[in-house]
Formats: structure tokens, sequence, C-alpha cells
């Protein structure tokens, strides 16, 4: 019998190997959008269609395929925002955050100008750019185009400049802009009693993959907002180890399946698996040669089977991949009607309509087309074996 390595292939396992990656991709990228309980209902009814696929259920298929096909418009509408991050994300997929000599004294200047800033109850919101532009999401600025160090940064927030009350955008060892104004967040809950430049952090952080620094003037705290989530330092000085690990792919001593990232990956297998079996499989057919076994029944009283030669009947069945699938692992047989043997006959020729199967597959060829039984008088009866 065919293993599953011989059937599925190895090509068919790069396939599956390929769309379980972008479903990770898309999991852990729905993850941080906004958008991410109409995604969960999308894909609670994407389930739905692919199990109807599956167990062919014509009715519920072709309904939710139709719903599908009305339900691209809403999609672009609902996600126009989050398909547009996506598409800006894969163009600049090259840029990534490398923490290097010349950035690290960049962070170091960055946090000391925080700590003395937080220490005077100064307010500032700055902002480290990511890989992703910000231009759509910002608003005014004044283009400067300096070095990052301690004394710019506190000259910026001074009470008597004029931008203090905006943003300032660094893009890696530049300040870009300043006095920037940001998109601000609704989730008064993840606020809490941060102001308006905690909501202009949170509101980026929702948008982009921009890290967001706010320093409160009333409380004199440093709260850090990325990936749609706002957090509140319980000292300035810890930002140095937040910018740090943010600014590495993982944090040293994170492992794997932290985060989520396990449970992600293998939810990603399973969904690919089953696109797999109800697209691929599904819409080809295909052909597969069984060993079947060969049972007798309708026997003679005063007859008793010794032996089934051959024993076993290669037949090749025709259907869809996943229902051939499913009769390897048994399910189907070659049924022979021993009644006449009470007329002396041991040889049977065996058809189509002798083989047990389910209804989805069909019998292409049986070989060999006869089984000879060896029968012997049973206990008890007359001894008599007719030939």
């Amino acid at each position: 019998m065919p293993s599953w390595v011989s059937v599925a292939g190895w090509l068919d396992a790069l396939d599956i190997a390929l769309v379980a990656s972008f479903v990770w991709l898309a999991i852990r990228y729905f993850r941080r959008t906004r958008s991410r309980a109409a995604a969960v209902g999308l894909a609670l009814i994407a389930g739905i269609y692919l199990v109807a696929r599956a167990l062919d259920l014509e009715l519920t298929a072709s309904i939710l395929q139709g719903f599908f096909a009305a339900l691209v418009l809403v999609v672009v509408v609902v996600f126009q925002d989050d398909l547009r991050r996506l598409f800006e994300q894969l163009g600049s997929w090259w840029r990534g955050r490398e923490t290097g000599t010349a950035e690290t004294e960049t962070l170091d200047q960055l946090v000391r100008a925080v700590a003395r800033l937080a220490g005077s109850r100064t307010g500032a919101l700055i902002v480290l750019a990511g890989q992703e532009p910000l231009d759509r999401h910002t608003e005014g600025g004044v283009v400067l185009g300096g070095r990052v160090s301690e004394p710019l940064l506190l000259s910026l927030f001074d009470a008597s400049s004029p931008g203090h009350d905006g943003a300032v955008v660094l893009d890696g060892q530049d300040v870009e802009r300043f006095a920037v104004h940001l998109p601000l967040s609704a989730n008064r809950a993840a606020l809490g009693p941060g102001g308006t430049r905690h909501a202009a952090a949170l509101g980026l952080a929702e948008r982009s993959d921009a890290i967001c620094i706010a320093v409160s003037e009333e409380r004199g705290t440093v709260s850090v907002a990325q990936d749609g989530v706002i957090r509140t330092l319980s000292r300035p000085e810890d930002l140095i180890i937040e910018l740090r690990a943010a600014f590495r792919e993982e944090p040293e001593n994170r492992q794997w399946w932290q985060g989520g990232i396990g449970l992600d990956a293998a939810a990603a297998i399973l969904v690919a698996l089953l696109l797999w079996v109800v697209f691929v499989p599904g819409s080809d057919l295909d052909e597969e040669t069984l060993s079947v076994p060969v049972t007798v029944s309708n026997l003679p009283d005063d007859l008793e089977l010794e032996s089934v030669e051959p024993a076993a009947l290669d037949v090749t069945f025709r259907g869809l991949r996943r229902d051939l699938l499913v009769a390897q692992r048994g399910g189907v047989s070659v049924h022979i009607d021993a009644y006449l043997a009470r007329l002396g006959r041991r040889t049977f020729t065996v058809s189509a309509q002798d083989v047990r199967k389910p209804e989805s597959i069909a019998v292409v060829t049986v070989t060999p087309e006869k089984v000879r039984l060896s029968l012997r008088a049973a206990k008890g009866g007359d001894g008599a074996t007719p030939e």
C-alpha cells in the first residue's frame, strides 16, 4: 500500500510549507491590526466553507462561495488601511532595524534626553521610524535633518520652542522633522490616565511599525507605544532596555514558542493542510491501485473455507485524491458470494460490482479476475465435497 510520502510527494510537502508560511505571516500581521475582530469573523466563515467543501456539502459550499464573491468588495473597504500597510511592508521589507556602533550611541543620546525630560516633567513625543513610511499618517512638521543628540532634543521640547507640543520624528541617526502632528487613538481603555501625547503615540503605533515614546509632563513618566500597545515604564532608565530589544529581531532570552508564535505556527500548518486536502486533491481526479482483501460470505453450512487464492486482488480505483487517501486506510474489500459452492463451484469471477467501496470512488480494473476457494467438509457433515 503506498505511503503518505508517495501519495503527497515532496512537491506537495513544499507547497504546504509555503502556504503555511503565508498563513503564519498573515496571522502575525492581523494580530497587530485594528481589524482583528473582523479578520477572525472572516476566518470562521472561511473555515466553515472549507469543511463544507471537504465533506461535499454542496448547498452550503455553493451559498458560501457566492457570499465570498460579493465579499471581495467588502474586504477591500474594511481592510483598506491594513491592506495598504501590508503592501507597504512588502515594498520595504529590505529595510530593517540593526543596531550598529553609531546607532548605539544614538540610542544612548536619546535615552539620556528622555530621562532629563521626565525628570523636569517636560512633555515630549518622539517617534522612531521603522520600515514603513509615515507620510500618510503624519501632518505638518518642520524639516530639520540634524544629527540626534541630547542637547538638540532638549531644545526642541523646551517650552519656549514653537514646536514643543508636536512630535519629533527620528530616522536612524537623524532628526528628520519636528512639530509633527500624529493621528490620535480612540482606544481610551488602553490609554488609561494618558493624555493627548499618549493618544498620539498609540495612534501612530496602531497604524505603523514605528516606536513612539511619550513623556508625561503631569507625572514625569515615560511610555512606549509599539505594535498597537502602549506601556508605561517603571523608570525612565528602562527605556534603553526596551529600545535595544526592539532593535533586534528577537530579545536574547526569548524562546520561539513565546508570544503565541508557536501556536500561530501550529495553526498555520493546520490551515495549510486543510487547504491542501480541500483544493488540491479535490480539484483533480486520480487513479490508485490498492491491494484489496477478499472476503467470503454465504458459505453453505456443510462446508468450511480453507483458503482463498489469491487472498487479495489488485484493484485500480478512480476518484478524488482525498477519497483515495481515505480508501487506503481501509473500508474497501472484494466480496465473494459463495452460495453456488453448494453446487460444486470453486472458481468465481470477480467484477466491479463485487468490490465494496465508498460511493465517491469508481473501480477501473480488478486483477486477477478470478478467485478460487479451497473448501472442506464441515465437522458433523456428510463428508461430501463436490469437485
